[in-house]
């Protein structure tokens, strides 16, 4: 049989879904092309430069590129196409940034044949600024301070350097992991530890986990194998405090040896959990808190949800390229596209597990995807339709008619702990009355959304109605069914963190259930099709049915969500 790609000279590539050959195809692909559309039987996916060059980083070569498009393409794959494969994955690490034995900094040629890149991005209006005078025949100048400046630079000029200049060691710290902490003997799972020595032999870089594999415990080895002292970044005051649990039963560290620096807490200590938010807060026209990145000899920061960063954290990481930096993410996408920068100013991707793989493996639940479409009435399609451009978004996703369906939901699943996620308060505070659940939004009080979490894992609430305040970082390990009634309009890496509340394996193996309502004919179902892109590159499939067909299957036992429907 024919391969199950097509292989195109504008660098997109199409899959075809149904192909038994499909999945092993989408894993050779993955590590150097980008999924752009995904509906029902043919993916769409182009290869990218900066795709190219993670994958070089992470150790792929051109060969091994240019064998998958090869061995999976049903038709010849275009000549020009695989050159351009070769030679774009060639032009990382034609330069090189690294120590000079008197003392700075260096940008030298990787090989005497590439004396003339190094020549070129000389001239580059936006390079040459960033370097000094000539130090040899092979190498120029570069102020340690320029460090981050200059890599973002080389990226954008289409020549990404390998940054192999050394890192502060930062403040000793005596830690280690505690094989006995948590309650019961544990060890790191073969995945964390593969990750922890990618990050160590690059020095910095990011690693993406699913939700749920334990990206925090990758962090604490990391912070173990460095024994430095370490800031984290996180994203909410809650997570802040999930790090500070997880480090205290993880690893040898004190009560006293970790600080919280919050909007409740200021506490610098040998290792500090601070929070994003509190960062990014303008004061007086300047962002003082930015300040914690130069208060104590960090040898290690570590950035949770690494696709979160703030323009202004980017911008004060450019200046830190001494300390070694590791992100962690679920997933790289960016809706803002500045996945060049978290390259260049974090590092390159330094492991990549696919979901479908660690669910093989048992570490991650089985999930099923369903989408349930609904029909709005005359009224509310008229009210959509006479809508401002601005809130039309709004107007079909809040849409009263999701509101019988999201109850159906519910009432099948009432014995699974379950989250009803949105983003507009007024949605899902009317959710909450009807369901009598607890409501947790950004106007909850800490200490409120801790006791009701700590409840929710407890088992003593089954229920939670949760706005985005729980996307990222909330620990709900038997989170077993998600309702997403609305999102942040196309946000892709917004429902793989949703989907990701609830991938914590199941007592016997069970499967967890996503449903995304949508509203029929709106924007709202073209916002969702985008939504869906990052968990269809992940091989997610989405049963849609429609909305009538749930509420007449309600109580009669069939599972219009279960296969047979139509999948997307």
């Amino acid at each position: 049989m024919s391969g199950p790609l097509v292989v195109q000279s504008d660098k997109t590539i199409l899959l075809e879904v149904d192909h038994p050959d499909a999945d092993a195809a989408r894993v050779s692909i993955a590590p150097f092309a980008e999924l752009e559309r995904s509906p029902e039987h043919v993916h769409t996916y182009r290869i990218t430069p900066l795709a190219l060059w993670n994958a070089r980083s992470a150790g792929h070569d051109a060969e091994q590129a240019v064998d998958a498009l090869v061995r999976f393409s049903r038709y010849p794959v275009p000549p020009a196409l695989l050159v351009d494969v070769a030679d774009t994955m060639g032009r990382y690490g034609r330069l090189v940034i690294e120590d000079h034995p008197s003392g700075g900094l260096v940008l030298r040629a990787a090989t005497v044949e590439d004396l003339p890149v190094l020549t070129e991005v000389r001239r580059h209006r936006h390079v040459a600024p960033l370097l000094g005078e000539d130090v040899s025949d092979m190498a120029v100048a570069v102020d340690g301070s320029q460090r981050g400046q200059l890599k973002q630079a080389l990226l954008r000029a289409g020549w990404p350097a390998i940054d192999a200049a050394s890192y502060l060691t930062g403040e000793p710290l005596v830690v280690d992991l505690d094989p006995d902490g948590g309650g019961q003997p544990w060890s790191l799972r073969d995945y964390q530890a593969q990750a922890v020595d990618g990050f160590a032999a690059g020095g910095s870089g990011v690693v993406v986990l699913p939700c749920g594999s334990g990206k925090t415990l990758v962090g604490a080895a990391a912070l173990a194998r460095l024994s430095t002292n370490t800031l984290i970044l996180a994203t909410n005051t809650v997570a802040a405090r999930q790090w500070r649990r997880e480090l205290l039963a993880r690893t040898t560290l004190r009560d006293d040896e970790i600080g919280e620096y919050s909007g409740e807490r200021k506490e610098i200590r040998p290792v500090t959990v601070a929070t994003y938010q509190l960062l990014v807060t303008r004061r007086a026209g300047r962002y003082a808190h930015l300040e914690l990145f130069s208060a104590r000899d960090w040898g290690l920061v570590i950035y949770d949800e690494v696709h979160l960063l703030p323009a202004p954290v980017f911008r004060m990481t450019s200046e830190i390229q001494s300390r070694r930096r590791l992100g962690l993410t679920a997933t790289l996408v960016r809706e803002d596209n500045r996945e060049g920068d978290v390259f260049s100013l974090i590092g390159p991707k330094r492991f990549d597990a696919p979901w479908r793989d660690l669910e093989r493996q048992g570490w991650i639940a089985p999930a099923s995807c369903t989408e349930v479409r609904v029909a709005l009435t005359g009224e509310e399609r008229m009210a959509y339709a006479t809508a401002e451009a601005d809130i039309r978004y709004r107007v079909g996703a809040t849409a009263a008619s999701k509101l019988a369906v999201v109850d159906a939901i519910v009432a099948r699943h009432r014995e699974e702990p379950t989250l009803v996620i949105g983003a507009y308060l007024d949605q899902l505070d009317d959710i909450a009355t009807r369901l009598a659940a607890p409501l947790v939004t950004g106007a909850t009080p800490v200490a409120e959304r801790e006791r009701l979490y700590d409840a929710f894992r407890a088992g003593t609430e089954r229920l939670l109605v949760v706005s985005k305040v729980a996307n990222f970082s909330v620990d709900l390990p038997d989170a077993a069914v998600a309702v997403q009634v609305s999102g942040t309009f196309g946000s892709r890496q917004e429902e793989a963190q949703r989907l990701g509340r609830i991938l914590r394996p199941k007592t016997g193996g069970k499967p967890a259930h996503f449903y995304a309502v949508v509203s029929r004919d709106t924007n709202d179902a073209d916002y969702a099709a985008h939504r869906q892109r990052f968990l269809a590159e992940q091989g997610y499939a989405y049963s849609i049915i429609d909305s009538a067909d749930l509420l007449a299957a309600d109580g009669s036992g069939h599972d219009p969500s279960r296969p047979g429907s139509q999948e997307a």
